[in-house]
């Protein structure tokens, strides 16, 4: 799997010979301690302890992961400590190799790193490489950094060493090259990665082939490797296959290849509403194509320049560059802003601004990149990403930790070279050009926590120059310890081809850096220590040139993410105040964001308005009208969702402050509101070029027929939209059919007899087998009567409203308190009295069906409960205290007692005094659902494949926090 092996010779990516020689006599690297003390191991710095790991389905119960007794630092959260064990504990459970602790996982991959380092001569001597592995050690412990998925998975076992999860592959115009594409593509997805290629040079459906027939074309070719993606997918791999596809703007598919998803979308439609499950993770969803791929066109300056000058625009033919057509360059911009305002792609990526900060240009141009667009390099080549937990860095009067920072970055950008000396890959040409090239990808997670909890608003100057500031200073300490590292262990090899452009894009950084203007102490405290790195580090780079040819990228970092306890994933803001904390020992809670309150002091209002403007949070989700709260606050804790969200040009300004400052580029999809149209989209698109952007994706709420719908018409702002095509998909689009979810053959079902005011009758309620009434049929008087047939006629009305999902409460609202004879007694101990025939029948439903919570708000309870609820009355009356109203709005759980000779007794499992403190927790299993919850509006987000939640946005993909799952790569 092309592992680097001693001194050997190897050929470059550029195909130069080159010694890969271990450092020069007597150099290495000296360690300093930063976060260590001396004489004492990490491990013993902090409180351990044992905790049992059980994860459910949440809506079932169901268990589909157990380890008991696993052991883990106090500060672990539940949910970090759940999701390293599920995802990166090596070992069958329930063997003796089976991890249990996280000291073996840290162990594992950290004595892998430094024996590698001093294998390759990394470091002046076994002392300095002790150091280093007791800082890494360090930092993952207190949850500083964390390495990629890949990292974590392969490092330290038997499998191969693959420590790479974004991958970057080519395809040439011959059919040997497509079927390899096909093969190396399923080999990544195989590992649980993603990769990303530009079909480009495949000639297009409007050329001939050397047989005299016309050629296929690439959209074509989509079609198969879209199915492979799809199945191996499907067949057990870590996480869902994430890929891109990529064509140029001049290629003369381009328009077939930009409505490819959009024409899909329209097919989703149609089957839907002929009753087709076609959701995502549906039965018959699989029937559409194109739908495992992230597509994007390439477009450059010279089409962008058509597009505002309203001109035209050639595409030119693959194999002799002839002009095919010439097309209307705004017609084409608007094709592709209609297509992505419809179903989200295509993405846009801008080819001249990412080859002209190409450190590589000599050896071949950038053309494609990974899934998430974060990771642009050359052909068949990966890199390996690492992300460091920005809040660590946050001291307690506001300040940033520039010297600590400085030197963490030095530990990571070391150790994740190192890792290249010893890594595996899925193909020997991936595995050439890496280890030619040597690609990094550092990062950070926890921007949006950290300007949060800064007092600074995300979308402000002062929130940018400090989020500019910072990423300038981790590229530019990054390449300083590369350039360091090619004096010890050598320049990568493909650097002497490439030493002028490459030192040309490291001065066009450090320009970069000299136009922040700084607002505020912290931001110029550290673009001054930034503009420090990069003299220093270019100075040194002269000399030596550089160990690698890419240093940092903005990355999801979606499971990584929740690994570090981070509030917020790469570069986005907060997806809302409020979220969904798992507790100990089970159970789930919602709770105010953490940076809120600190926010609030760092504004300086005091502890009791702290208190009281994080419960007015804690019960509608937004800041507006907190009480004490200042207007002009407001915007420090607006956030990707909610009542106050953040302006789509608010993300892409964020996005252009720190694309200089990236190697790569940012894995960032710009959210729109349902309402905006494709006119906004262009803007977005537009501005994207104007700001220097590398890549740009955009997502409008609902556009997606396999989310669900919101709304049931058309916004008043779109429907006025002057252009027929526009108001045409508008109508589509919130077109809405309810699909009808019939009961299998073979139900449960149960039959109770009544009797209400003497009237007699029975009630058979059928349910379908996950739970859930689905069926009712009433039968009283003769067969035959009148009475009875309506009755007939009314169980029927119902029982497909319910299959067509309309819930049980609404009937039972409906229906309970309907007064008409026979009225009265009944024979039902939980329902004495009943107003109607009516009356009873929902209210017996309702309390075979529906949970507590919701029979709560409905005043509907067993006999038990009401008894459970006097008992509580009675005591609160005897103890002075009036708890009846606090006692009328809380479950009460209910236990019950069996006594043989007076029967059942039933008592309240909790304290009277604890009665007040348990609020009815909405059914949720996210913090996207809380958001729904608490908003009362629908959030686009897809289900975890593995556990059923709904996973919440991290860059452009998503993360399910249940389970640390991702749509893609981190």
């Amino acid at each position: 799997m092309g592992r680097v092996v001693g001194d050997r010779a190897d050929k470059g990516g550029d195909g130069v010979t080159t010694s890969r020689s271990r450092s020069k006599a007597g150099a290495g690297l000296k360690v300093e301690r930063v976060w260590t003390t001396e004489g004492v191991h990490p491990y013993d710095e902090v409180t351990w302890e044992r905790r049992d790991v059980v994860m459910t389905n949440w809506r079932d119960g169901s268990i589909n992961f157990e380890q008991r007794g696993v052991e883990y630092p106090e500060s672990w959260s539940v949910n970090a400590a759940n999701i390293v064990t599920t995802k990166y504990f090596r070992g069958a459970v329930g063997t003796p190799e089976r991890e249990w602790s996280l000291k073996q996982l840290i162990d594992r991959v950290v004595t892998t790193y430094r024996t590698a380092g001093e294998e390759y001569g990394y470091f002046a001597s076994p002392a300095d490489a002790e150091i280093f592995a007791h800082e890494l050690t360090w930092m993952l412990l207190h949850q500083v950094f964390s390495f990629n998925s890949p990292v974590w998975f392969n490092v330290g076992t038997p499998s191969p060493q693959q420590v790479s999860a974004c991958f970057i592959l080519a395809v040439d115009d011959s059919m040997d090259s497509i079927l390899d594409w096909y093969k190396e593509e399923g080999l990544i997805f195989k590992g649980g990665s993603g990769s990303g290629v530009n079909l480009s040079r495949i000639r297009s459906s409007k050329e001939l082939l050397s047989s005299g027939g016309t050629a296929s074309g690439p959209v074509s070719f989509m079609r198969g490797a879209d199915a492979s993606a799809g199945t191996i997918k499907s067949g057990g791999a870590t996480r869902r296959a994430a890929k891109m596809v990529i064509l140029d703007v001049d290629h003369p598919d381009i328009e077939e290849f930009v409505v490819t998803k959009a024409r899909e979308e329209d097919k989703i439609r149609a089957l839907r509403d002929a009753g087709f499950d076609m959701d995502l993770g549906g039965a018959d969803i699989v029937s559409v194509q194109y739908q495992n791929a992230n597509n994007s066109v390439r477009v450059s300056d010279e089409f962008m320049t058509a597009v505002e000058k309203d001109g035209g625009f050639d595409l030119r033919g693959r194999l002799d560059g002839a002009v095919i057509e010439t097309i209307n360059a705004k017609k084409l911009f608007r094709t592709i802003s209609q297509a992505a305002w419809e179903c989200a792609d295509p993405g846009l990526q801008y080819d001249d601004t990412i080859n002209d900060w190409h450190t590589c240009p000599e050896t071949g141009r950038i053309t494609a990149s990974n899934p998430c667009s974060e990771y642009l390099h050359l052909d068949n080549s990966s890199c390996n990403l690492a992300s460091l937990n920005l809040m660590k860095f946050l001291r307690a009067d506001g300040g940033f930790e520039v010297e600590k920072f400085v030197k963490s970055v030095e530990f990571v950008i070391t150790a994740m070279d190192i890792s290249i000396c010893f890594a595996d890959f899925p193909t020997e040409k991936i595995g050439e050009t890496t280890r030619a090239y040597r690609q990094l990808g550092i990062g950070y997670a926890n921007l949006g926590a950290l300007l949060m909890a800064s007092g600074l608003p995300y979308d402000s100057e002062q929130g940018r120059s400090v989020a500019a500031a910072i990423t300038s200073l981790m590229t530019g300490t990054a390449y300083r310890r590369s350039a360091e590292l090619a004096g010890i262990v050598g320049a990568y090899d493909g650097y002497a081809r490439n030493a002028e452009p490459h030192k040309r894009v490291m001065r066009k950084h450090a320009a970069a850096n000299d136009e922040i203007k700084p607002a505020g102490t912290v931001a110029t405290a550290i673009q001054r220590e930034a503009t420090r790195q990069w003299t220093q580090g270019n100075k040194i780079g002269d000399k030596f040139g550089w160990r690698n040819s890419q240093a940092s990228v903005l990355a999801p970092t979606g499971t990584i993410g929740l690994m570090m306890d981070c509030d917020t994933t790469g570069v986005e803001p907060d997806l809302a105040l409020v979220k969904f904390k798992k507790l100990v020992g089970g159970g789930s809670m919602q709770i105010v964001n953490q940076t809120v309150p600190r926010a609030l002091r760092s504004l300086g209002y005091p502890e009791e308005q702290v208190e009281a403007i994080v419960e007015h949070i804690a019960d509608h989700g937004h800041v507006v009208d907190a009480p004490g709260l200042k207007p002009e606050h407001y915007a420090v804790f607006d956030c990707a969702m909610g009542e106050r969200s953040i302006a789509p040009m608010g993300h892409v300004r964020m996005m252009a402050a720190v694309q200089p400052f990236i190697s790569g580029a940012i894995s960032k999809t710009v959210n729109m509101p349902e309402q905006a149209t494709v006119e906004d989209v262009e803007k977005i698109y537009f501005e994207g070029w104007k700001l220097g952007l590398k890549a740009l994706a955009i997502y409008r709420d609902n556009c997606k027929v396999g989310q669900p719908l919101s709304v049931a018409k058309p916004n008043k702002a779109v429907a006025e939209t002057p252009t027929a095509e526009v108001q045409k998909v508008v109508e589509k689009v919130v077109e809405y059919r309810p699909v009808r979810k019939r009961l299998p053959k073979k139900r449960p079902s149960e039959t109770i007899s009544f009797s209400v005011g003497g009237a007699e009758g029975y009630l058979t309620a059928s349910s379908y087998p996950d739970d859930g009434l689905g069926e009712v049929f009433l039968k009283m008087s003769k067969q035959g009567s009148t009475l009875a047939g309506v009755m007939d006629a009314f169980s029927v009305a119902i029982s497909i409203g319910l299959q067509y999902g309309v819930p049980l409460e609404t009937y039972v609202s409906k229906f309970t308190n309907m007064r008409f004879e026979p009225a009265g007694m009944t024979d039902d101990p939980d329902v004495r009295m009943a107003a109607s025939v009516m009356d009873y029948i929902f209210r017996r439903l309702a309390l075979d069906f529906l949970p507590y919570e919701r029979r709560a708000e409905l005043g509907i309870f067993t006999a038990k409960e009401r008894a459970a609820q006097l008992q509580a009355e009675a005591e609160a009356e005897a103890s002075g205290a009036d708890l009846t109203a606090m006692a009328a709005s809380a479950p009460v759980e209910v236990k019950v007692v069996e006594e043989p000779k007076t029967g059942p007794v039933a008592q309240p499992a909790l304290e009277t005094a604890d009665v007040a403190a348990v609020k009815p927790a909405p059914s949720v299993g996210s913090s996207t659902e809380l958001l729904e919850a608490v908003l009362g509006q629908v959030a686009d987000a897809p289900l975890c494949f593995t556990c059923g939640t709904k996973m919440r946005p991290a860059g452009s993909c998503y993360v399910c926090e249940g389970c640390g799952s991702t749509s893609g790569c981190s």
